[in-house]
């Protein structure tokens, strides 16, 4: 695991932006941290990364946002209104743990646990708010 202290939105950005960059067909970034931690703000920069010019939102309401017009389509899921693995489950979401692109999950523990996540093929993240604008992002090394 490694940590990287974001000091401000734009910093996140990046991050999230340089992974884009490197990342591959079938990636899957599994996002953790409270309300207002920059998990969308995470996945703005995945987009930019990846080549993605269009608006980037959290799809609370509709569970998955594709993006597109990229070097790879990335699928972004928000699991905030599902409470349990069941609905999850229910709701037919596991096609986007192997993406024909980059799958962004936020909110991802309420669906995927440690004995859960697949061996290499997801990238686990958890974002710590540390101040105002000051973040810990730990995470996994993205695909490894």
């Amino acid at each position: 695991m490694a940590t990287h202290i974001s000091r401000s939105p734009a910093d996140t950005l990046g991050l999230g932006e340089a992974w884009g960059r490197e990342a591959r067909r079938g990636w899957v970034f599994a996002l953790s941290g409270e309300l207002g931690a920059g998990k969308t703000q995470l996945v703005k920069g995945l987009a930019r990364g990846l080549g993605f010019t269009g608006r980037v939102h959290s799809p609370t309401f509709s569970l998955v946002n594709l993006y597109e017009g990229g070097r790879l389509a990335l699928f972004h899921l928000d699991l905030y209104r599902l409470e349990n693995p069941g609905q999850i489950a229910a709701a037919g979401l596991e096609e986007y743990l192997r993406p024909d692109g980059v799958s962004v999950i936020e909110w991802a523990e309420r669906w995927l646990d440690a004995q859960s996540f697949p061996d290499g093929k997801i990238t686990r993240v958890t974002i710590a708010t540390l101040g105002e604008n000051e973040r810990s992002i730990t995470y996994d090394d993205p695909g490894t």
